[in-house]
């Protein structure tokens, strides 16, 4: 998943038509659904509950191109210009719910609108979200409880030297880097961001389709 539409192979119908096409399948929610569908699939293949109870809030910063500029946010931390993806996972990783927003929104500012889209995809089954210390103060929790959500703050080392796994927060980096080995997905080349959010949900779809493939070859 990384060709640009107006490189499409001739063997295929013309760009702009699978791309309509494409447009219409994201509206619907149709790759939404398809991953949904597919990580109750494979937590109940690990004897695991089909809806998650715990999961793992995170977001990264997706450098801007021409095409997404106009859209495009700075973020002091990371010194970029760009878009927010915004991630909720289960404890496996696969992906629940998702935002984009420019790269300047706050995570915090997220986390009630993450919280109900969550709770919407799991039947209300999750009970607790954990999160890095970006996410500290009152009104993310509120935020957060306000949907039957309690949010736990994953605190760094205190003498943290080099690269460290933080308990349950290494999951969704891991996520994280799973979607940014879709070429598609490195950087924001969309003009719209629910066409990225799209195919976000597409990109795990496929993922969990190769799990899927692989536990049952």
């Amino acid at each position: 998943m990384g060709g640009v539409w107006r490189m499409m192979p001739h063997d295929l119908p013309p760009w702009h038509v699978v791309y309509q096409q494409t447009r219409h399948w994201i509206k619907a929610g149709c790759f939404e659904a398809m991953a949904h569908d597919l990580r109750a699939i494979l937590r109940l293949a690990l004897d695991r509950n089909a809806e998650p109870s715990a999961a793992i809030l995170d977001s990264r910063t997706l450098q801007s191109t021409p095409e997404s500029g106009g859209r495009a946010g700075f973020d002091g931390h990371k010194k970029r210009m760009g878009s927010k993806v915004h991630l909720a996972v289960d404890m496996l990783g696969h992906l629940l719910a998702l935002r984009v927003t420019p790269a300047n929104e706050q995570d915090r500012a997220q986390v009630g609108e993450l919280a109900k889209a969550v709770q919407l995809a799991t039947e209300e089954k999750v009970e607790v979200a954990f999160v890095d210390q970006g996410y500290t103060g009152s009104a993310p929790a509120a935020a957060a409880e306000g949907a039957g959500i309690r949010l736990e703050v994953v605190k760094h080392h205190q003498a943290k030297r080099g690269f460290v796994l933080l308990p349950r927060r290494w999951v969704v980096e891991r996520s994280f880097a799973w979607a940014a080995r879709f070429r598609r997905l490195a950087r924001d080349y969309e003009r719209l961001a629910t066409t990225l959010a799209g195919y976000h949900w597409l990109a795990f779809a496929m993922l969990m389709l190769k799990t899927l493939f692989s536990k049952s070859a």
